[in-house]
C-alpha cells in the first residue's frame, strides 16, 4: 500500500525552480515507480493536499503583512480522515494497482482558501497574487494536482475550518 499525490504523473519537475517548489511531486512519482516495479503486489492511492496542510501554509502566511498567493492555482483539499478510512479499506483488500484518485468535495482557488481562513480568525491582510514560474507551476495552474476522475470526500474545506478552529 502506498500513498501519493494527485498530479505525481502529470506536474513535470523539471527546472530548479521546479524542484525547489513541486519536488514532492517528483519525490512521489519516484516512489509510485519503486512500488510498481518491485515485483510484488502493491496498491497506490493518489489523493489532493489534505485539509490539514491548507491550514498550515494559511497560518503560515498569515503571519506575514502582505500574504503571497500563488496566481490561477486551485486546489481540491480533502479530508485526512477520509483518506486514512480508505487507505484501510484497500489495504484490507487484493492488491489493486493504481486506484482511483481521492480529491475533495470542492476545488477553490488557494485565493479563497487564505480568505477564508483570515475572515474565519479575524484577521485583516492584503493579498498579493504571484505567478509561480516553471514547467510545475503552469502545470498545477492548469488543474494538474485536480482529482477530476475519481472519487471525492465528503467534508469540506468549510466544515473542516470551522472544527479546526474550535480546537
Amino acid at each position: 500500500m502506498y500513498i501519493s499525490v494527485v498530479g505525481a504523473d502529470r506536474v513535470p519537475v523539471t527546472s530548479r525552480a521546479d524542484r525547489v517548489m513541486f519536488g514532492y511531486y517528483a519525490a512521489k512519482r519516484a516512489g509510485e515507480v519503486a512500488v510498481a516495479e518491485s515485483g510484488i503486489p502493491w496498491t497506490t492511492l493518489r489523493a489532493t493536499q489534505f485539509h490539514d496542510l491548507v491550514l498550515l501554509t494559511a497560518r503560515q502566511l498569515a503571519k506575514l503583512p502582505v500574504l503571497p498567493v500563488p496566481a490561477g492555482t486551485r486546489v481540491q483539499p480533502v479530508d485526512s480522515g477520509e483518506v486514512a478510512a480508505r487507505m484501510v479499506e484497500l489495504a484490507l483488500g487484493a492488491p489493486a494497482g493504481l486506484v482511483p484518485d481521492l480529491g475533495g468535495p470542492r476545488v477553490y482557488g488557494m485565493d479563497e482558501l487564505i480568505r477564508d481562513y483570515l475572515r474565519a480568525t479575524g484577521k485583516r491582510r492584503p493579498l498579493l497574487p504571484m505567478r509561480m514560474p516553471g514547467a510545475a507551476a503552469a502545470a498545477m495552474r492548469a488543474g494538474a494536482n485536480l482529482a477530476t476522475e475519481g472519487t471525492t470526500g465528503g467534508r469540506s474545506w468549510e466544515e473542516f475550518l470551522s472544527v479546526a478552529l474550535r480546537a
